[in-house]
């Protein structure tokens, strides 16, 4: 399962806002923080506060800030938002022999297997395991 730029971000952002709940962040901050276009980036905080995970704060000061709960949003929750998650055929064109046919199924049970994955993570674990990361990476 290859993630779009619009998911990436999307999950990049979430975690950010979860792990600052109070805290409001401009699209700027974090589009600087990430290298991206602020512009392109709003569109997907947009699409996140039309889902009610994050909520839009005008005027001076204002942005962006985490109001879903990060111990039931799931990875999936956000993934789902940005990316077409059917369990249909594979996008590519599979040959029409038994290898082809055989690497398809494959690629079909590990794509499953990431869908799974991503329904099993909230972002209460995943921020558990950036700190934990993080920790470690400074004791190194």
């Amino acid at each position: 399962m290859k993630l779009q730029m619009n998911t990436t971000l999307a999950l990049y952002s979430v975690a950010e806002f979860a792990a600052n709940p109070g805290r409001h962040l401009s699209t700027a901050e974090i589009a600087a923080r990430h290298g991206v276009s602020a512009h392109h980036l709003a569109k997907v905080l947009s699409e996140l506060a039309r889902a009610g995970i994050l909520e839009s704060v005008r005027g001076v000061g204002g942005g962006y800030r985490f109001v879903g709960n990060a111990r039931r949003l799931t990875l999936m929750d956000v993934i789902e938002r940005f990316e077409a998650i059917d369990g249909g055929p594979a996008k590519t064109r599979v040959p029409a022999t038994d290898i082809g046919r055989a690497l398809a199924a494959i690629e079909s049970e590990i794509d499953e297997m990431a869908k799974a994955t991503f329904r099993s993570i909230t972002l209460a674990t995943l921020l558990r395991l950036i700190e934990r990361q993080s920790r470690h990476a400074s004791a190194a």
